[in-house]
C-alpha cells in the first residue's frame, strides 16, 4: 500500500481568494512546489480535496474550478509536481452532499482507487472541516497550515494545537510529514 498528503486547495495550496474562479487570480503560496516535490520524491501521491461551495451557490461554474485547477497543475509542473486526483464537492453547505468536508468519502474513495494506507497518510489545511476530514479518514496526522484562514484558527480554537500539528505553511507540512512519516 501507498502513502498520500490529501491536501486543501485554497489557502493552502494557494492565497485565499473568496470564492476563487479566475485563473489569473491565482497565486500560488511561495514555496509549495519545491515542497510538494519532496514529498513526490520521497514516494506519497498527492491529491487535493477541495469544497467548491461556490459553484452550488451559483456564483461561478464547475468549468471554472477547472480551469483554476489546469493552471495550479501547471504552476506545479514547473517543479516536477503531479497531483494523482483532484476531488472536489461543488455543493454549498445547505445542499445534499457526500464528499463536502469533514466526510472523509474522498479520502475513502482515493485509499480503495489508488492502493492507499490513510493510516501512514496525512491531510493538510487551512480549516477546521480540512482537519476533522483527515481524522475522521483515520490518517496518521492532521495538519493546519497558518496560511489562508489557519493563523485565525489556530486563535479562535486553540484545542486544536492538541490534535492537530501547526505549521506556517505547506513547506512547513512537508518538513514535519518526512520527519515524522
Amino acid at each position: 500500500m501507498k502513502r498520500a498528503v490529501f491536501l486543501d486547495r485554497d489557502g493552502t495550496l494557494n492565497v485565499e481568494r473568496h470564492y476563487l474562479h479566475d485563473p489569473d487570480a491565482l497565486a500560488i503560496i511561495p514555496g509549495t512546489g519545491p515542497a510538494l516535490r519532496r514529498l513526490k520524491d520521497a514516494g506519497f501521491d498527492l491529491f487535493i480535496i477541495t469544497n467548491q461551495s461556490g459553484i452550488g451557490r451559483g456564483y461561478y461554474t464547475e468549468e471554472d474550478m477547472h480551469a483554476v485547477n489546469v493552471k495550479l497543475a501547471a504552476n506545479m509542473a514547473f517543479d516536477g509536481v503531479e497531483f494523482v486526483k483532484v476531488y472536489f464537492a461543488p455543493e454549498a453547505p445547505d445542499q445534499d452532499s457526500p464528499g463536502r468536508k469533514p466526510s472523509p468519502k474522498f479520502l475513502e474513495d482515493a485509499a480503495e482507487t489508488f492502493n492507499l494506507d490513510l493510516a501512514e497518510s496525512f491531510m493538510v489545511g487551512d480549516k477546521m472541516t480540512d482537519l476533522e476530514c483527515g481524522w475522521n479518514a483515520g490518517v496518521k496526522k492532521s495538519i493546519l497550515v497558518r496560511t489562508g484562514y489557519g493563523a485565525e484558527l489556530e486563535k479562535s480554537e486553540p484545542e486544536v494545537a492538541v490534535k492537530a500539528v501547526i505549521v506556517d505553511d505547506v513547506a512547513g507540512a512537508v518538513d514535519w510529514i518526512l520527519k515524522n512519516a
